[in-house]
């Protein structure tokens, strides 16, 4: 059993790395958080290129509620990242309905204690997004700053901590 988190930019190699670390591993549950989006044809083309990736004997879960099915086997999270957008917006953060931060609070909690306190053996992809330019809306100031915080709480409680650059994968803990 253990926990590793795999952190980096986008198209940083980070995915490619986290598979990596599981190579061999016949019975794996992958959970895609990624809401699909009708007619956008590139995120299926991204979407269409990791499953590709994947060894057949992979089940694949879809779902924006990964701390659900963290109960034990082996997990790949991917992403962390898109699991928050997805929160946010079903929280119904980006409408500023009333208790929506609450409500998200609420879900990133539940992920960071399934995590923290699961039996199976966990790899969770997420970006860093503490690297780049303050965003310029308040909804992206407060995707980053959540996404930011769930990566320190995720990473607080890791066996593991990896950061891929440029597909080179540099340990951190």
């Amino acid at each position: 059993m253990s926990r590793v988190l795999v952190l980096g930019g986008s198209r940083s190699g980070k995915s490619a790395h986290a598979e990596s670390l599981l190579a061999g591993v016949a019975d794996v549950t992958y959970l895609a958080t990624s809401v699909g989006s009708d007619g956008d044809v590139e995120w299926a083309a991204r979407v269409a290129a990791h499953r590709a990736r994947r060894p057949a004997g992979w089940r694949t879960v879809e779902t924006t509620a990964p701390s659900e099915l963290l109960s034990g086997g082996t997990v790949l999270v991917d992403s962390v990242t898109t699991w928050v957008a997805a929160l946010m917006d079903e929280a119904g953060v980006w409408t500023d309905e009333p208790g929506a931060l609450d409500r998200l609070a609420g879900r990133c909690d539940a992920l960071v204690n399934a995590w923290a306190m699961t039996p199976a053996h966990v790899v969770a992809v997420s970006d860093e997004v503490g690297l780049g330019v303050v965003p310029e809306t308040r909804a992206g100031r407060l995707f980053r700053d959540t996404l930011g915080e769930v990566n320190q709480r995720l990473a607080g409680t890791a066996d593991e901590v990896w950061f891929v650059v440029a597909g080179l994968p540099q340990r951190l803990r």
